[in-house]
């Protein structure tokens, strides 16, 4: 059964498309430090679960199209491993500005799911492996936890080893 992030709001974007798309999830809030090093990592131990079933959206430039790397926080996207998975050869980290005007979140907060612009997104095949992950609900010390195939699907997203 899903769970709303605040009583009367309509919710983040992520959280309503999975209300509109009515699949099984939960979101978990937690009180975000500021000075956090890595907004990942934060959010695996403030939730009490391990790393690897926590994946940060990350947006990077393949041959100038910008593309969702979605991997586990314990992990690094590897650039070249994303570069193949959609057939391209070059890829880069983006510009944070310009992931942010995409997605329509902000860095730190960048969810894979109700992105403002639909970008082709890889989810790291890892996430397979686990009956539930965790990804941003679209602001920092929002997670949203659901099957990594209900992720996959709701994103268009294809599997591939893209973490390090």
């Amino acid at each position: 059964m899903a769970t709303k992030p605040k009583k009367g709001g309509r919710g983040t974007p992520a959280t309503v498309a999975l209300e509109t798309a009515e699949v099984p999830f939960t979101v978990h809030a937690y009180e975000h430090d500021p000075a956090t090093a890595s907004y990942g990592e934060e959010a695996a131990e403030a939730l009490g679960v391990t790393a690897d079933r926590v994946f940060k959206t990350l947006v990077a430039d393949v041959d100038g199209v910008l593309t969702v790397g979605v991997v586990p926080v314990s992990g690094q996207l590897d650039l070249k491993a994303l570069a193949a998975a959609v057939g391209g050869k070059r890829a880069a980290m983006a510009d944070p500005a310009a992931a942010e005007r995409s997605s329509g979140y902000v860095r730190g907060g960048i969810s894979p799911l109700g992105q403002r612009r639909a970008l082709r997104t890889v989810v790291d095949e890892s996430a397979l492996g686990h009956p539930t992950v965790y990804v941003s609900a679209g602001r920092r010390g929002l997670e949203v936890e659901l099957s990594p195939t209900h992720l996959v699907a709701l994103t268009g997203a294809r599997t591939a080893a893209i973490a390090r």
